[in-house]
């Protein structure tokens, strides 16, 4: 190739280089867009170009994941939506009564008697004259009177009538009466049912009619040529079959209440009492006391006797003419002034301790009855408060005005009343090695045989969300916890802020873990899913500082997920009233309960602590816990103490035992 060909192909590539460096407009663009990294400045109309290119160069798995995002962030939102709502209260509906007949009981069984000779048959003679030498069948008394109750009918609870068949059908004889009048164990029964009331129940319940006469009954059917019944001893049978009914309806509610716990609300978990009433009947036919072996169907321990006898004292007293009122809604601070000061001296005048008196007598003898709440006034109600083991703060609010002006007589038999009532849904032993929780006294009690109990304070569950009354085992002490973060908080608390902030949970410390365990990101559950229950996650805290349940934790594994555990919120102790909780019950002095659960030294859960690893340890051998609720309650001392009404379940229970009443009053008549 010549010199001047050379140059000629180097001018046409040259040439062609810079046709094809000529760009199209929409070329210039894209790469200006590329390079800068988006349009900076440019119309709307420039703007959708944008959306339109990246849309088109945008990888497929990156708009899968924008997508993805949006869905994910939709579904936060709408699962904000949920709510775990509260346990239900029920309108209670007492045990129904229903008529019993004992029509079976009216065919005379009784055996004929036989004879003791040997009964080998030799000959049909001989089995001839043997057969005619045996003994008439001998009637008793009681087969006499059966027919009787082919027409009797009365109405009972259906165990009872259970029962009754049962007993009657193995003892075929009179309890009650003897040759057709009442005998002693009738009478002593009679009064055991009208003293009812001293155990909290109503004697109305357990009414006989005494034996009278009765027109004669007719028999019909195939015994209708038979002679009517005696009018003596069909009136001893119906007496016989009332006053039995009427002894086991008062065994039945003395062993387990008149009333169903699990039928007033979803809060109330104990299971009811199974009574033997054929057991029991024979118990008080064979016994030669029969008020004794009825009251031993009472609770038997100490707080029951202390209940029993604090009823019978207040029912004793008059209501007092001069009690002292100060009007609900009161609240005092220093500097304040209010007519209701007067009422407050004068309350801890009267009720305030002989020492306190003593101690402010110069304020006492000189008030002439000022509305300020000076600071003098307010260092008596502080004296007052200490006395009755209050917060010495001196502010006057609901809880001191309740401690200075008291109960009546009326509100405290009340009270006794239904915890009469409750005590009955709890075991007949309760256990000499027990913890015992009383809600609304908000105290926690460790009691072991005769060692002097541990008591300390409890904060429990708001009333919107309350705690538990129910009763199980400790079985497990926890070492810096996790916390399980229940469901109805992950629902109700948690997804509306994940909703703001999908990563919250990661970033506030707690572990999200599907059912098999791998652990997820927050931002990565479909908390839609989870809300409306078509997804399981679990979400716990990780133990620390910053722990809900503190250092320490008592499990006795429930349904409801109620334990006894440490708190990192200690001022809360400090208040009368302690419902603050989500339902579970935080402990005063965690790392003391735990030692005493476990029969070691508070040194030594201090030391487990201290290792700071999180570690279970089972609490050895039988250890029952009791998550109560008794307005009314024996101290240690044996003297009945009072406690607001925190979640209005004596209301309830007031309720229910009305319904019950009526019930049995309409059954009666």
């Amino acid at each position: 190739m010549n010199v001047s060909s050379l140059r000629s192909e180097n001018k046409l590539a040259k040439s062609g280089e810079a046709k094809s460096n000529v760009k199209s407009p929409l070329a210039v663009l894209l790469m200006a867009t590329m390079l800068s990294g988006g349009f900076v400045g440019l119309s709307a109309s420039d703007a959708s170009a944008q959306n339109f290119l990246q849309r088109l160069f945008t990888p497929k798995e990156k708009r899968l994941e924008e997508l993805k995002a949006r869905e994910a962030q939709a579904k936060r939102k709408t699962a904000v939506k949920y709510k775990v709502s509260a346990p239900k209260i029920f309108t209670y509906k007492p045990d129904a009564w229903k008529t019993v007949s004992l029509a079976s009981l009216a065919k005379v069984t009784t055996a004929a008697v036989q004879s003791s000779e040997a009964t080998e048959v030799t000959s049909d003679l001989e089995g001839q004259i043997r057969e005619a030498e045996k003994p008439l069948p001998v009637l008793t008394a009681f087969d006499k009177a059966r027919p009787a109750l082919k027409e009797l009918r009365f109405k009972a609870l259906p165990e009872v009538g259970e029962a009754l068949e049962a007993y009657y059908r193995e003892h075929p004889d009179f309890l009650w009466s003897t040759d057709g009048e009442i005998n002693p164990k009738a009478l002593a029964a009679l009064e055991a049912l009208e003293d009812a009331d001293r155990f909290g129940l109503d004697p109305e319940d357990y009414s006989v009619g005494l034996l009278k006469p009765v027109s004669l009954i007719p028999i019909s059917g195939s015994d209708a040529d038979e002679a009517p019944v005696d009018p003596r001893a069909a009136a001893a049978m119906a007496f016989e079959m009332e006053l039995s009914a009427a002894v086991l309806t008062y065994i039945l509610d003395a062993e387990r209440g008149r009333i169903d716990p699990n039928r007033l609300s979803e809060y109330h978990d104990l299971p009811r009492a199974e009574v033997d009433l054929v057991a029991s009947l024979r118990d008080v036919q064979a016994s030669t006391d029969v008020k004794v072996a009825m009251k031993a169907h009472q609770p038997q321990d100490d707080v029951f006797s202390e209940l029993q006898s604090e009823l019978a004292k207040l029912r004793a007293e008059d209501e007092e003419e001069d009690a002292i009122v100060i009007a609900p809604g009161t609240f005092l601070k220093v500097g304040r002034s209010s007519p209701e000061v007067k009422n407050i001296v004068a309350a801890i005048r009267k009720n305030g301790s002989d020492a306190l008196r003593e101690k402010h007598m110069k304020l006492l003898v000189s008030y002439t009855g000022e509305n300020l709440y000076s600071q003098e006034i307010a260092n008596l109600v502080k004296g007052f408060q200490k006395e009755n083991k209050l917060a010495a703060d001196g502010i006057v609010g609901k809880n001191t005005i309740r401690a200075m002006v008291g109960e009546t007589n009326a509100a405290k038999i009340a009270k006794i009343e239904l915890a009469m009532e409750r005590r009955r849904w709890l075991p007949d032993e309760l256990g000499e090695r027990r913890v015992f929780i009383n809600q609304p006294a908000f105290t926690a009690t460790f009691y072991e045989g005769s060692s002097l109990p541990l008591s300390m304070r409890v904060v429990v569950g708001k009333k919107s969300n309350q705690t538990n009354f129910f009763y199980d085992n400790v079985e497990i002490v926890e070492y810096n916890p996790y916390w399980g973060v229940p469901y109805s908080i992950i629902v109700n608390e948690m997804i509306p802020k994940l909703a703001a902030n999908p990563y919250y949970l990661d970033q506030a410390g707690y572990e999200v873990t599907t059912p098999s365990g791998r652990k997820v990101s927050s931002a990565n559950v479909n908390w839609y899913a989870v809300a409306s229950r078509q997804q399981s996650i679990n979400v716990r805290q990780y133990p620390g500082a910053k722990n809900a349940l503190g250092v320490v934790k008592i499990l006795f594994p429930n349904k409801h997920h109620i334990y006894m555990h440490d708190t990192p919120a200690k001022s809360l102790f400090n208040k009368d009233t302690r419902a603050y909780s989500h339902g579970c019950v935080r402990l005063h002095d965690p790392k003391a309960m735990a030692a005493a659960v476990l029969g070691k030294s508070k040194d030594y859960v201090s030391q487990q602590i201290a290792k700071g690893k999180n570690r279970q340890e089972r609490v050895e051998g039988d250890l029952p816990v009791y998550v109560s609720y008794f307005t009314a309650w024996p101290n240690d001392a044996g003297q009945v103490e009072y406690f607001a009404d925190v979640y209005d379940r004596d209301r309830h229970l007031l309720k229910a035992l009305k319904k019950t009443d009526d019930s049995r009053a309409s059954a009666r008549s």
